[in-house]
């Protein structure tokens, strides 16, 4: 059995933010995109406006994601989008997960 250090394991990487579904999944559906309509984000991670809300708030107030809101004709809209950190941090948590799935430590090399 090797030994290992304190902290070294990939878990400590992990955002605990993201450990909730709902979050991880907003996060995912931000990622590949510069910004998304509120009802889209909705529709793509399955929950109700209520949910969505309360989770984007929690992502807003972490810094990872910025609400926009607007009017397209006379339509409200507002738009979602990962901030650099949210980016960094989504980059990293994955990075972590593989790591874990992987059965490696994310800084020893394989």
């Amino acid at each position: 059995m090797t030994e290992q250090k304190a902290g070294a394991h990939p878990r400590h990487a992990l955002a605990p933010l993201l450990s909730s579904p709902v979050r991880l999944s907003v996060v995912a559906a931000l990622a590949p995109l510069d910004k998304a309509e509120f009802g889209f984000v909705r529709d793509l991670v399955e929950v109700s406006d209520s949910v969505l809300s309360k989770q984007v708030a929690a992502l807003e107030e972490a810094g990872w994601v910025t609400v926009t809101k607007g009017r397209i004709e006379r339509r409200p809209r507002t738009w979602l989008a990962l901030t650099k950190e949210g980016r960094e941090v989504y980059g990293r948590h994955l990075d972590a997960l593989r790591a874990i799935a992987g059965g490696q430590a994310l800084d020893t090399p394989t």
